[in-house]
């Protein structure tokens, strides 16, 4: 019976970060933006799906050209479009379950919050300190955000 790798932070903190951090950005920008419920919705699924798997697949090549083994990089694969999913899916009933105006904040929250504790899984697993890599994640991911805000409303200004 052959025996399960070791489960490794790298496995989940692309897939965990990308969807954390879309989401986030998605929810604020198109909220910004004055779009429905159904429109968010809809970004948010066809990036959990469209975009996970090309970042999927990328991984997945660049694994095979740093020669990792076919075995490892297939449950890497698997485990970052996996991530990716969950995550996503936890956005997606966010935007369901909760009230227009409450959105952005709640996104923002449940996302600083997801990628805290990644920051603090992967720190602890390199040897850092967990608190200067959280802050750093945050405050990059911060930045995203307010961008992304920025160009919502930007485009509601622009195309009315």
């Amino acid at each position: 019976m052959s025996k399960l790798p070791t489960i490794r932070p790298a496995w989940f903190s692309f897939g965990g970060t990308a969807a954390i951090v879309t989401s986030m950005g998605l929810i604020l920008g198109l909220q910004a933006a004055a779009s429905s419920q159904r429109a968010i919705v809809g970004a948010l699924l066809i990036v959990a799906i469209a975009d996970n798997l090309s970042d999927s697949l990328s991984v997945h090549l660049y694994q095979e050209a740093e020669r990792l083994e076919g075995r490892e990089a297939f449950i890497s694969t698997l485990a970052n479009f996996a991530t990716r999913l969950v995550v996503a899916s936890t956005f997606v009933l966010l935007v369901i379950a909760l009230p227009h105006h409450i959105l952005p904040w709640a996104a923002a929250a449940w996302g600083m919050l997801l990628l805290a504790w990644l920051s603090h899984r992967i720190a602890r697993a390199r040897g850092a300190p967990p608190g200067r890599e959280i802050a750093k994640h945050i405050a990059i991911a911060a930045v995203v955000l307010v961008i992304s805000r920025l160009l919502g409303t930007w485009l509601v200004t622009a195309f009315g």
